[in-house]
């Protein structure tokens, strides 16, 4: 039976291949999603607010949760349109 002998030459460049490969897929986001669904914890570090803003924004309906077995979860993409259509566009004023 033949054996392989791996050098650390090998080893370096499989570790730069493994690196391009990493950054490609984080470019181009062709990358599996991992969560659909975040918790209050997620949601608070995304948007940066405390746990009282995030129950004021669940309970004036700004934001739209789901909860299950007293664990509320709220949908990563219906955030990410909540703050595209309520970003403010900064009037056009004549610079000097």
């Amino acid at each position: 039976m033949p054996s392989n002998i791996i050098t650390t030459d090998d080893l370096r460049e499989f570790k730069m291949e493994l690196l391009d490969d990493l950054k490609k897929i984080l470019h181009t986001g062709s990358g599996p999603r991992f969560k659909k669904f975040l918790r209050s914890s997620d949601v608070m570090v995304l948007l940066g607010i405390s746990p009282g803003t995030l129950q004021n924004l669940r309970v004036n309906g700004t934001i739209p949760y789901s909860k299950l077995g007293g664990i509320i979860y709220y949908d990563e993409e219906e955030i990410h349109k909540i703050l595209l259509k309520n970003s403010i566009q900064p009037d056009n004023y004549d610079l000097p």
